[in-house]
């Protein structure tokens, strides 16, 4: 066990303790972290990393649970592999979601605090969202009647170094490449609130305020926006945020748009001072202490911003490709030199990390990386949400596989790309994984559906092959991507859960089946997609994937005997669209490499 695991072990006890220390003097028997915040983020400011904080784990999904005797931490199938590891000896059970025989949250502790009488467990108001907490409340209620207190944060308490909200600058995204003013945008949430019958509503979400105000910021690691809330009526919008975050030329923008601007903590006073008759609060995006201040009649509906922010113009559009451009420009810049490199020794996950962000960062309007990247070799890949750090970090050899997730933001786009790449000699096991994942991807990636049709209908088309050899990924198969916004965006995904969101012509979604041998190696190949019209027939419209990332697919431990005559052409259609775009930005030493990645299938040109 190395230092910095005994050092966390360490420090989550001590936790632990003067956790448990409030909690006796609070009356609590439980408490709950989620790995949310007030605005219901999937990636947080660091102010708000109470579940990592307390449990060690540090995976972007998860919610720790502890009892006066015992702790418990429940995450997906992406960290199983390393919240086992981070937790190992810090008294935290790992329980496995959607996997057979874990208990739910609830059922958890009606089971360890069954022999205490009238038990309390406590939750964090602020940083759960009302449709969370009500849901908790009730199955509660049938685990032998435990009470939820909300009003309750033990972390104000002994987190005594807690980073504070974020101070960076807001700044302006220009309309050249945002597409519709922030007047637009507000008349049209408008309209959408007078279909709901709804005066105004309250907006959380971080990315949607970005949106809708063409403003960005630095508040969320990897996400340009700025901590706040927004109150939108009939005739008034105020946006809530700390004044120091805004310089003379934001404020005068916000003037100028029509928006008001109030102190960050007032929103609860901007919430009892609503004059409109009623108000519309999505519960899965309002907190539940928020939901509980209005005096208002709620709306409880869905928000339809989420939805406008979906369908990219054409101004966004227009950026996505213009980012995919330079960004496929920077990849083949890096896969020119990974394997030389790797074949001269010194390089590692770290450091090939490092090289293809430099690489970016050379492209104009960089604004850094979309997520941290991935950079697994061998059985690291099959780590999914795998993250090198100096204790992990391990050297690059001439053989077997490296996968590597990773993305930028642009000013004019997001992007967001895996490529699993031959360093050297594969096993035959490798070269069929690696193709069972290529089928799906081409599959689904080169599908005509339905529009409207939604993404757990189009799923299958990347599973069914491994389907048939009884293979399979715990994880979604796609997920929408902000224009230079988060890199995960919804409402709508493809996966295998139920999720009826529909796929309509301007939404971005990724396209990246995997398949991971614990201990062996992992495989994921993804592009960014974007959907466009395809054909209007008497049965309605269809729609198609336009792929946006412009990046070779290695063919070199591809199964050719696994592969169809269609994929086949598909993948060659593919590669003659990444040369044909990207050939005019690199020099001749750069083309011919690319000419000898994107050529055919069956010819030996290289």
């Amino acid at each position: 066990m190395n230092e910095n695991h005994s050092d966390r072990i360490r420090k989550v006890s001590q936790r632990i303790e003067e956790l448990r220390e409030v909690m006796r003097r609070e009356h609590l028997d439980a408490f709950i972290f989620p790995s949310t915040d007030p605005h219901q983020g999937e990636y947080v400011p660091d102010r708000w990393k109470g579940r990592e904080w307390i449990s060690g784990f540090d995976g972007s999904a998860g919610t720790a649970v502890v009892t006066l005797n015992e702790a418990a931490l429940w995450t997906d199938s992406r960290y199983f592999i390393a919240a086992a590891e981070q937790l190992k000896g810090t008294g935290f059970v790992l329980m496995k979601e959607r996997m057979a025989g874990t208990p739910s949250i609830p059922q958890w502790l009606g089971d360890v605090l069954r022999d205490i009488r009238s038990p309390q467990v406590g939750i964090d108001g602020m940083v759960s969202s009302t449709a969370a907490v009500e849901a908790l409340i009730a199955e509660l209620r049938k685990e032998g009647g435990i009470t939820l207190r909300t009003n309750f944060d033990p972390l104000s308490v002994i987190w005594r170094d807690r980073p504070a909200v974020p101070q960076d600058k807001v700044f302006i995204q220009p309309l050249e490449y945002a597409g519709e003013s922030c007047r637009e945008k507000i008349s049209r949430i408008r309209r959408a609130l007078r279909q709901r019958h709804a005066d105004g509503m309250l907006v959380a979400s971080l990315d949607d305020i970005a949106w809708i105000l063409n403003l960005r910021g630095s508040d969320v690691h990897c996400n340009p926006v700025f901590v706040s809330y927004l109150l939108i009526s009939t005739t008034k919008v105020t946006l809530f945020v700390d004044p120091a975050k805004l310089p003379t030329e934001v404020r005068a923008y916000l003037n100028d748009e029509g928006v008001d601007v109030d102190d960050y903590g007032q929103v609860v006073n901007g919430l009892k001072d609503y004059f409109e008759y009623n108000i519309l609060l999505d519960p899965n995006e309002i907190n539940y202490t928020l939901y509980n201040v209005v005096r208002r009649e709620i709306i409880r509906e869905e928000s339809p911003i989420k939805w406008m922010k979906a369908v990219k113009n054409e101004s966004e559009a227009r950026g996505f490709r213009n980012a995919m451009l330079k960004d496929g420009i920077a990849l083949v810049k890096f896969l020119k030199w990974l394997k030389p490199a790797v074949e001269a020794g010194g390089q590692t996950e770290l450091s090939v990390s490092g090289k293809l962000e430099s690489l970016r960062a050379e492209q104009p309007l960089f604004k850094g990386i979309s997520f941290d990247t991935i950079a697994g070799y061998q059985a690291h890949g099959a780590i999914v949400h795998y993250e090198a750090t100096p204790e992990s970090d391990v050297p690059l050899k001439p053989e077997g596989l490296l996968l590597l997730d990773s993305g930028a933001q642009y000013v004019d786009g997001t992007t967001d790309i895996t490529r699993t790449i031959a360093l050297g000699p594969l096993s035959e096991e490798q070269r069929h994984i690696y193709t069972l994942v290529l089928k799906g991807h081409l599959q689904l990636q080169n599908l005509k559906f339905p529009s409207g049709a939604s993404g757990t209908q189009l799923d299958v088309m990347a599973r069914k092959d491994m389907w048939r050899e009884g293979l399979n990924y715990m994880h979604g198969t796609g997920h929408g991507v902000g224009a230079f916004l988060n890199v995960h965006e919804g409402p709508h995904q493809i996966r295998m859960e139920y999720k009826p969101a529909p796929l309509v012509a301007g939404m971005t979604v990724t396209d990246e089946p995997g398949i991971y041998l614990e201990g062996k190696f992992g495989v994921r190949i993804e592009n960014t997609l974007m959907v466009i019209p395809y054909q209007t027939t008497d049965f309605g419209e269809f729609v198609q994937f336009e792929p946006l990332t412009l990046c070779p697919i290695d063919k070199t431990p591809i199964d050719l005997s696994l592969m169809t005559n269609e994929e086949i052409g598909l993948l060659n259609d593919y590669h003659r669209k990444v040369y044909d775009q990207l050939a005019p930005y690199l020099d001749e030493e750069e083309r011919e490499w690319l000419a000898c990645q994107c050529e055919e299938i069956g010819k030996s040109l290289c």
